[in-house]
């Protein structure tokens, strides 16, 4: 670590459980940390590890020339933020906001932190906790590419890979909500399905080696699929979406003869019978991209 990232300082808002892990690893890098948050009391062991504990957001803020917010979403960033002792304190100096949100609400906060003087970035964290400190940490950012840089030394200390993803402040957010998309879309579709095997009496644990299984042929379909939607040629020389929709069929009248709910199969199935209805029956899943893309054109 050189003396350069050693002698700086950073301050964290927010100590729910990503901001303490960030706080931490800010401490563990042996950088001078100042925190805040609004309900007192959450950074009593980052203290005890040598943090500042400051009394007010406007106090905390000016302790450092970078703060990283990490909080609920940008209503709770704002409520922050935008209060008027904290904004005059932050003028001059730069916000790394890493809390999820849209890319809508990076570009708004952007356009106010730029008329009021303040630097801005705009980040996301795409692991868990346990991960910050460590090289499994994923972090992205978007903005000014110079600011960027110039924080990279004190950013790098939270461990992981750092991607820099465009001078398009709402470019980490949208990253962001397409990962997520995926995330909770395979997440709920799990839950769903260990419902509909205990219906069938099938325990979690039963189901579990064979549900690693279709974990394991994911990242494979993704390349292809990239490719396909990238390219629009949306092969369902392997799959067609004929085929998909007659198995996602078969999990609606399952579920439902046991009176779960198949929405969100439901929801799928009509997706694909739309692409069958115009004409696409011999393409892959990837051509439901262009479907509900459509508007963008």
């Amino acid at each position: 670590m050189s003396t350069h990232v050693g002698e700086s300082a950073v301050t964290v808002l927010g100590l729910g459980p990503m901001g303490r892990a960030l706080a931490g690893a800010f401490l563990d890098a042996g950088l001078r940390v100042t925190v805040w948050n609004r309900t007192p009391g959450r950074d009593r062991e980052l203290v005890h590890r040598g943090a500042t504990s400051a009394a007010s957001p406007a106090e905390a803020v000016a302790a450092s020339s970078l703060t990283v917010v990490c909080v609920v979403n940008y209503d709770a960033a704002d409520a922050v933020l935008r209060q008027d002792p904290v904004t005059d304190a932050l003028k001059g100096r730069t916000v790394v906001n890493l809390t999820a949100d849209t890319p809508a609400r990076a570009r708004d906060t952007a356009e106010w932190a730029a008329a009021h003087g303040i630097r801005y970035l705009d980040g996301a964290i795409m692991t868990p906790t346990t991960t910050i400190g460590t090289s499994d940490a994923v972090f992205i950012f978007s903005g000014p590419e110079e600011l960027h840089r110039e924080h990279r030394p004190v950013l790098d200390t939270l461990g992981g890979t750092h991607t820099h993803l465009g001078e398009d402040i709402g470019r980490a957010a949208a990253y962001d909500v397409a990962l997520l998309d995926i995330f909770w879309t395979a997440m709920s579709g799990y839950a769903h399905a260990l419902a509909v095997a205990r219906a069938e009496g099938i325990t979690a644990q039963e189901l579990l080696p064979f549900a690693q299984g279709i974990g394991v042929i994911m990242p494979p379909l993704f390349e292809e699929f990239a490719r396909d939607a990238d390219d629009a040629t949306y092969s369902g020389e392997l799959n067609p979406i004929t085929s998909a929709a007659s198995t996602m069929s078969h999990v609606i009248e399952t579920s439902e003869s046991h009176g779960i709910d198949a929405g969100l199969m439901r929801a799928a199935e009509g997706q694909a019978r739309r692409v069958i209805g115009l004409g696409h029956g011999t393409d892959g899943i990837t051509r439901v991209t262009e479907l509900l893309g459509r508007h963008l054109r």
